[in-house]
């Protein structure tokens, strides 16, 4: 039990998706008792009416703002305008109102999506203006990094407690394993489970495997928005990551090996990349909270492929002509 939760009224947006529901779980672990899950059937918050009901009926101390729309580089690129207007316009209402009611702190979560294309490797927080993002994600990074001004701008001339928070890739379970709107990691599970399950030689992976991801387990990036929501008060965003880079093709062959599938791997290099590289920096994580993420990537994505394979229906067995 912690006093500081104890004592505090939390609304959590996006409390009932991947990244909320770990961050729900882990409020409840610290005796946090008063918790408001906004669900969007009953809140739309791109409508700010439905703004306005939620602080009504939810009256926080704190806001932890996680809703968003977002997926992989296919979702991206099929609906840029969508992922840009209604992040950017979750984020502001959310923020405005709070800022309106005088609460005592809100925690807006980013996304690495924002950082420049061709930042320094391993990005700094210092480097998130050197640059335009990776164009397949660019609206989406440039919405969520509208976050950022805001929570500077609101802290500057309102005196608004706004933090921001930018975590790297996250897997896990509970993930969307969607192949049309997920990301890499579920999508290369569930291809591999897939012909493994229906004794298929071959897969197909997008690009050319050489870039290169960083990867945060989810039970993680949740404890680093706690501890942030805790103990950091400053304008400063700040990375939450793992500190560990790894090739996607490399990626590719550990999940191959973890789900027992021996078969060819394609590469269709017709497919982009993304970002050619994309790490954290997260020494002013570990400096300002303690954050530090705990769980290795090979154990992470064994226990994320034994949760995905433990809510799929065993297949039909391949008959023999």
């Amino acid at each position: 039990m912690n006093e500081f939760w104890l004592k505090t009224r939390v609304c959590v947006t996006g409390g009932a998706g991947f990244l909320g529901s770990y961050v729900v779980e882990k409020l409840q672990a610290r005796g946090c008792s008063d918790i408001f899950v906004p669900r969007s059937r009953q809140y739309d918050l791109r409508d700010l009416s439905s703004v306005v009901r939620l602080y009504d009926a939810a009256r926080p101390d704190l806001v932890i703002h996680l809703a968003s729309i977002v997926g992989g580089i296919g979702a991206n690129r099929a609906s840029p305008g969508r992922f840009f207007y209604e992040n950017l316009i979750m984020g502001a209402q959310v923020m405005e109102e709070a800022r309106r009611r005088n609460i005592k702190k809100f925690v807006a979560v980013g996304s690495v999506c924002a950082y420049p294309k061709f930042a320094t490797v391993p990005f700094h927080e210092d480097e998130l203006w050197a640059g335009y993002p990776e164009e397949t994600n660019a609206p989406y990074g440039l919405a969520k990094k509208m976050l950022l001004v805001q929570a500077q701008a609101y802290r500057q001339q309102y005196g608004l407690n706004s933090i921001y928070l930018l975590p790297v890739n996250l897997y896990g379970p509970r993930d969307n394993f969607d192949l049309s709107s997920g990301h890499v990691i579920p999508a290369l599970i569930r291809k591999c489970v897939e012909a493994t399950a229906q004794g298929r030689g071959q897969i197909t992976a997008w690009g050319t495997g050489n870039a290169t991801r960083e990867f945060l387990h989810v039970s993680d990036c949740a404890e680093g928005i706690l501890l942030a929501a805790e103990h950091y008060n400053k304008p400063d965003p700040v990375n939450l990551g793992s500190g560990q880079e790894i090739p996607i093709r490399d990626l590719m062959q550990l999940i191959a090996e973890l789900t027992e599938f021996h078969g060819e791997i394609a590469w269709d290099t017709s497919k982009p990349d993304g970002q050619p590289r994309r790490a954290l920096d997260t020494s002013r994580a570990f400096r300002e909270f303690g954050f530090r993420a705990n769980t290795p990537l090979r154990d992470g994505l064994a226990e994320t492929i034994a949760w995905y394979r433990s809510r799929v229906p065993s297949p039909p067995p391949v008959m023999s002509p």
